[in-house]
């Protein structure tokens, strides 16, 4: 039964994986990005409380014996891991970030029009510049962590070739 994690920078691959892994091991995938946002469209946007992520989070983590979640929030994921059989820390480095965020197709869940999305990429790669310098949940360190603090099954993938 695969509970598995995939965590990394923005633009790192880990909607694609996670979804390959969804496919392949025919279980529920969930992106956390539906689950830390406010609803709201405020500008910029807000995150939810870490509690009212939760609450959203345990229907899914109870319902399902078997899952992918995928997300970049160290606070999230720090709830989630402990409950999975494997993790995987996606870490390309940022200018294959970058190069795989110029290159995404339309992701219709966080963005109304291609164009809203185009209109972030500035905003986006920036984001993904600062990845090592943060200090957030969102940050390198946190990452690092997250995979250093994990005793079970692990991997950790620096590039987008994972063979």
């Amino acid at each position: 039964m695969p509970r598995i994690v995939v965590f990394g920078n923005s633009g790192s691959g880990k909607s694609t994986l996670a979804k390959e892994l969804a496919a392949t091991h025919s279980c529920p995938h969930l992106d956390l990005d539906t689950v830390a946002w406010d609803e709201t469209n405020s500008n910029p946007p807000t995150r939810k409380s870490l509690a009212s992520s939760m609450e959203q989070l345990k229907p899914f983590l109870m319902e399902n014996s078997q899952w992918v979640v995928e997300g970049c929030y160290a606070d999230l994921l720090g709830a989630i891991i402990p409950s999975s059989t494997e993790i995987i820390f996606l870490n390309p480095g940022v200018a294959t970030c970058q190069e795989n965020c110029r290159d995404r197709p339309w992701e219709p869940h966080k963005y109304d029009s291609p164009e809203a999305q185009n209109a972030n990429l500035s905003m986006l790669m920036t984001w993904i510049e600062q990845y090592s310098q943060r200090e957030d949940e969102f940050s390198l360190a946190a990452h690092e962590a997250l995979f250093q603090a994990y005793t079970g099954f692990k991997r950790e993938f620096t590039s987008n070739a994972r063979h």
